[in-house]
């Protein structure tokens, strides 16, 4: 069986570079098996007694599929194509027996693939890789960023499945120093406490907010109210590994223009006039209903001579952070869809910077009303 789960051919700068041209993808190419055909048979997960991590309802809230078709789940992806592969490194103190599992999100069940390693903490280890195939088949050329954002946006549904469960102490690695995995995830046991008010997010969400996450069908119109808009802000900030990025919001009218939190994360302030919307439009793959979202928040940096690790660290570090600010506008009753495919999309250079220092990584389009409810007026 051939393995897709390769580094880029032309190697990961090279192949951010030809991502943000403006050249096109060639013709769709077949996709292969939605999940990786893991070797050892598979088995239930099952329930969890009172002092064990429960696997079943952490996979259940975070990467598995709750449609036949595999392709609406907890986690959002790049044309719903879901390239993120599982692998559980479980210890003691778990609903699984120690060993080392495969995770079949559209069956929701574990392969037995081989024992646990030396030294396995207690709790489980989620190690997260790609089979680029599943999305080179569509974004040809462009897929890497948008793999490399979808396993961000994966490692932050687990982190976040792990609090509502109690699970204290999770820790996540994304450092970019590593191809296979790119993060891993370790969640320990219960501590036997309720849950912790998480760093990156308001309060800890609820199994229901959890398994409500989708990305909202455009148009997605609507100025959000200043109280949510510094909230997803403040979120996207606590979680965006310090200075590695930068997040702002272009907002539209009365005011339009670029905002971002002032220091102390308590207030909004104004950093670039004019309107912003129909540039980013053109820049997201002509995605022209962005033009007319509500707000569209912005991670960016990541400049032209970074290397391979901060490339990796960039891009996962913001899939995780959207992550994060798309449960934070969806309890805030926002509408919200991330954004992840953007050509040419120098901001920096736009706003009469340097060019090649501060590109736009990844996005959250926000709006006040949903796509139903506007149609139906």
């Amino acid at each position: 069986m051939e393995d897709h789960r390769e580094a880029p051919p032309t190697g990961l700068v090279a192949a951010l570079a030809r991502a943000r041209s403006p050249e096109r993808p060639g013709p769709d190419t077949p996709a292969g098996a939605p999940v990786r055909a893991w070797a050892g048979p598979p088995r239930p997960i099952p329930e969890a007694g009172p002092a064990n991590l429960d696997l079943r309802t952490l996979l259940r809230l975070s990467l598995a599929a709750s449609d036949t078709s595999g392709r609406l789940r907890s986690a959002p992806s790049a044309g719903a194509l879901h390239p993120v592969d599982t692998e559980l490194v479980v210890g003691t103190g778990c609903s699984l027996p120690p060993g080392r599992y495969g995770y079949d999100p559209l069956r929701h069940r574990a392969h037995h693939v081989g024992p646990p390693v030396d030294g396995t903490p207690p709790g489980v280890t989620a190690a997260l890789s790609v089979t680029a195939q599943r999305t080179v088949s569509h974004y040809g050329h462009r897929a890497w960023p948008l793999l490399l954002l979808d396993t961000g946006h994966a490692a932050a549904a687990l982190l976040l499945a792990a609090r509502v469960l109690g699970a204290g102490g999770s820790d996540v690695r994304m450092d970019g120093r590593t191809e296979n995995p790119l993060a891993v995830v370790r969640i320990p046991p219960p501590d036997g406490r309720s849950p912790r008010r998480p760093a990156e997010t308001e309060d800890p969400p609820t199994p229901a907010d959890l398994l409500a996450r989708r990305s909202t069908p455009p148009p997605l119109p609507g100025l959000p109210p200043r109280d949510a808009l510094r909230a997803v802000l403040a979120t996207a900030e606590r979680a965006g590994d310090g200075g590695l990025l930068r997040w702002s919001a272009a907002v539209g009218p009365p005011r339009p223009g670029l905002i971002e939190l002032a220091p102390g994360g308590t207030t909004l302030r104004r950093y670039a006039s004019g309107e912003a919307r129909p540039t980013l439009a053109a820049w997201a793959a002509g995605q022209t209903w962005l033009a007319d979202a509500g707000t569209v928040l912005l991670a960016h940096g990541c400049p032209t001579d970074a290397d391979t690790a901060h490339i990796r660290r960039a891009h996962l570090r913001a899939g995780f952070a959207v992550h994060l600010a798309h449960v934070t506008a969806l309890r805030h009753g926002l509408a919200a869809r991330p954004v992840g495919s953007w050509q040419q999309a120098d901001l920096g250079a736009a706003l009469g910077a340097a060019p090649g220092r501060d590109w736009v990584v990844h996005a959250l389009a926000l709006g006040t009303r949903h796509a139903d409810e506007e149609n139906s007026t």
